[in-house]
């Protein structure tokens, strides 16, 4: 069975193919299908973006699709930016632009005053319909440097509770215990595993 992870996003792909591992699922990326052009993502919440882009390349592919949508919630900045992470501080930003930039947004804001939360959901599209959507999410602080080399996004700054330890500093197996994605995912191959029909 083809499953098209909807991303073309190499570190998210690469999570992604991690934490399905035990579907023995053949697994490709949106960026194995260049003609498909990018699905907008302008709607106001994880959800609807993520079941806007499963669809999107679900229908364009004809395969089965599961996509993610996700993003940093930071109670100091009124639960910003929210569905708007990946854009966090205008296009074109790489990953550490945008930790500076958040940085900077934060840089009154005192230690005790930086909860954030990781938000993902993860939605599984085929023939035109969501086979189902499942969400996961971390509790976190915002740290007021990078601290490790591992994973993507916002995780040098994402400091976990839990293990004492930045996303970045931890190991993909052990990131995945405790991350957003990973509980989002561990769901969407539970339901699979029980419900081998989602994907026919």
């Amino acid at each position: 069975m083809l499953l098209l992870i909807a991303t073309k996003n190499r570190g998210k792909f690469a999570e992604i193919v991690e934490a399905l591992e035990s579907l023995h699922l053949e697994l490709t990326g949106a960026f194995d299908f260049p003609g498909v052009p990018d699905c907008p993502e302008g709607a106001d919440s994880y959800e609807a973006n993520a079941t806007a882009k499963a669809l999107h390349y679900s229908n364009a592919t004809g395969l089965p699709a599961l996509s993610d949508d996700s993003g940093l919630s930071v109670a100091a900045l009124q639960d910003g930016p929210g569905v708007l992470s990946a854009r966090f501080g205008g296009e074109g930003l790489d990953d550490p632009a945008r930790n500076r930039k958040l940085l900077e947004a934060l840089k009154d804001v005192p230690d005790d005053r930086r909860q954030a939360r990781y938000v993902a959901v993860v939605a599984l599209a085929f023939k035109g319909e969501i086979r189902g959507t499942f969400r996961g999410e971390a509790e976190g602080r915002i740290l007021r440097e990078p601290r490790g080399a591992h994973g993507f996004g916002y995780d040098p700054l994402f400091y976990s509770p839990v293990l004492h330890m930045t996303f970045a500093q931890m190991l993909p197996a052990v990131k995945r215990q405790v991350s957003h994605r990973g509980k989002a995912l561990a769901l969407a191959a539970d339901a699979m595993r029980r419900k081998p029909d989602l994907l026919s």
